[in-house]
């Protein structure tokens, strides 16, 4: 039996503002339009769009339908006051997108924004809160400050309900704009890197003789290399303050964008780097930051140029505030006291 509207008798219909969402059983779909996508899993194989939202159902599909366990469809009329799921994550990201990020296409609610680049994210921390006290709608990110790469996610927007009030999005819009007016960029961007030329000092009588293999050069020449940039020129120089005070001004004459001294970073009596790189005129914005590993670097600018005084966890480690700060400094930032006190907050990687 059919009912004057033109749907089966039985159906259950559900008013969600001025929309109303329909339940209808699959049989009786027949020629109706899909209100949400429809995902299929089969474990170990295949996860995925079944149908997409507007789909026309036709009566070959009521077994592929039953096979991912569907008995009920819904149906949607929506109001002019409100907005399918897809259509609200698609204008929030929209609203937040800006350089060198992109997004693709909604997917049963979300919308994914990807870096184009390799660069550093910045995520308008207050901006993301404020759109997650709306209810109804979500976003996720990554930490302002981490280092992404091309078609890597920055952001993902997510719809919670099938519908969402249009008033939402508008005040997402709202936000998202008033961030840009404020900033002069959007909410989630992505900043380049700048391609510079450090020059490597590599400090200790036991590497400078010989008598040890140097094992700095090869792990500080990998990441700049991974983030575009590169060693121009390496050299060795014994614990000696005035020699290897000689050698940072080289360095200086050269005029390499960026100085890294490697080793002799400690509280030793043979350890001779920090004084000399105090005494070659530095700035020193902090000697020791509050991140482990990495505690010991030396961080200032030498005439404008930054300077590095790097501990031995360099190395070894896969990611100290050496990994933290060198993107900073690629993408142009002047570090500060300030930088190096926050790296206090969830600086702890290791014991």
């Amino acid at each position: 039996m059919t009912s004057t509207s033109g749907l089966p008798s039985e159906d259950r219909s559900t008013v969600i503002s001025s929309s109303v969402l329909r339940e209808v059983k699959v049989e009786d779909a027949v020629g109706t339009v899909l209100a949400h996508d429809l995902t299929q899993i089969v474990p170990g194989e295949f996860k995925g769009r079944l149908f997409r939202k507007g789909h026309v159902v036709a009566i070959e599909d009521i077994p592929k339908l039953k096979d991912i366990g569907k008995e009920h469809l819904y149906v949607i009329e929506l109001a002019d006051s409100d907005l399918h799921e897809d259509d609200a994550a698609l204008r929030m990201a929209v609203a937040l997108c800006g350089d060198h990020a992109s997004f693709g296409e909604p997917h049963e609610g979300k919308v994914s924004i990807k870096s184009d680049i390799i660069g550093l994210a910045c995520i308008a921390r207050e901006v993301v809160d404020d759109i997650n006290r709306l209810g109804e709608i979500a976003l996720a990110s990554v930490l302002h400050h981490r280092v992404v790469r091309p078609g890597e996610g920055l952001a993902a927007t997510r719809a919670i309900p099938l519908i969402v009030p249009d008033r939402k999005i508008k005040e997402v819009e709202r936000l998202a704009a008033a961030y840009r007016s404020g900033n002069g960029v959007a909410p989630i961007s992505v900043r380049p890197l700048r391609s510079m030329r450090a020059g490597l000092l590599t400090t200790g009588t036991e590497v400078f003789s010989g008598r040890i293999t140097d094992k700095f050069g090869p792990a500080v020449k990998a990441k700049l290399e991974s983030l575009g940039s590169e060693i121009a020129e390496q050299r060795f120089a014994p614990d000696n303050r005035q020699t290897i005070v000689n050698e940072i001004h080289y360095f200086l004459k050269q005029g390499y964008d960026m100085i890294l001294v490697t080793g002799g970073m400690s509280v030793d009596p043979d350890d001779r780097t920090p004084g000399a790189i105090a005494q070659a005129g530095t700035d020193i914005v902090s000697y020791g930051t509050p991140m482990l590993p990495g505690s010991m670097l030396l961080f200032g600018y030498l005439r404008g140029v930054p300077i590095f005084g790097l501990p031995g966890c360099v190395m070894h480690d896969p990611y100290t505030s050496f990994d933290v700060l060198l993107p900073r400094v690629l993408a142009g930032d002047t570090i500060v006291k300030e930088d190096i006190i926050g790296l206090g907050y969830g600086g702890l990687y290791r014991c």
